[in-house]
């Protein structure tokens, strides 16, 4: 390749800003959010007493915990958005919050009556719970997936699978809006479920939706 032709294809080649690809992605992910939002309050509703939850310390665990899954799983669509990139470091971090918030539901179990152990575990809507959060999912996971195709991922069933983590994780905060149970081990098992169950179809579909044509 000529000197020429380098200095023609890098003429307009400006730098990019710092943190440039995270705002991109916030850029695609919030309104998916936001319809997701609106696709849960038609549906499903607010918890019905979303003002006292707001005082319960379980409801901001949830929140904090779906929260920092979706940042985390954003950190992951961002590596796997380049060349090359790997989701290592997000997965570790993944599993350290799971695994926080799974002895944090021991204690809460450990602490509970006898009688409130199933309630705290099983829940009543543990059938529905990871449905609910793939069926909120959609629209997010469209918009992950289109925005991935917009990027340069190289492995594609990792970069669908990062697409799949931060959907699912984003619908499980949605979700938490309505959700009433207090159990924590049932959001570790069941929302965890729910989000896993959209990685999986992110990186069951990411060869097929990500493939460069």
């Amino acid at each position: 390749m000529s000197d020429a032709l380098l200095d023609s294809l890098t003429a307009d080649l400006r730098p990019v800003r710092q943190g440039a690809m995270t705002r991109r992605i916030v850029t695609w992910l919030v309104p998916a959010m936001a319809l997701s939002a609106i696709i849960m309050v038609l549906w499903l509703d607010w918890r019905w007493d979303f003002p006292y939850a707001l005082t319960d310390p379980i409801f901001w665990l949830k929140f904090g915990y779906t929260s920092i899954f979706t940042i985390l799983a954003l950190w992951a669509t961002q590596r796997l958005g380049r060349p090359g990139g790997s989701m290592r470091k997000p997965l570790i971090g993944i599993g350290v919050l799971i695994g926080a918030l799974a002895l944090t539901a021991i204690v809460q179990l450990a602490m509970a009556e006898p009688d409130r152990v199933r309630p705290l575990v099983m829940g009543y809507t543990a059938i529905v719970c990871p449905l609910y959060i793939l069926s909120l999912s959609v629209p997010i996971l469209g918009a992950t997936m289109l925005l991935m195709r917009r990027l340069a991922p190289t492995n594609l069933p990792q970069a669908g699978l990062a697409a799949g983590l931060l959907a699912g994780a984003a619908s499980a905060w949605v979700y938490a809006f309505h959700c009433g149970e207090t159990g924590l081990a049932f959001t570790t098992i069941f929302y965890t479920a729910g989000i896993s169950a959209v990685a999986l179809v992110g990186w069951l579909t990411g060869p097929f939706l990500l493939r460069w044509r």
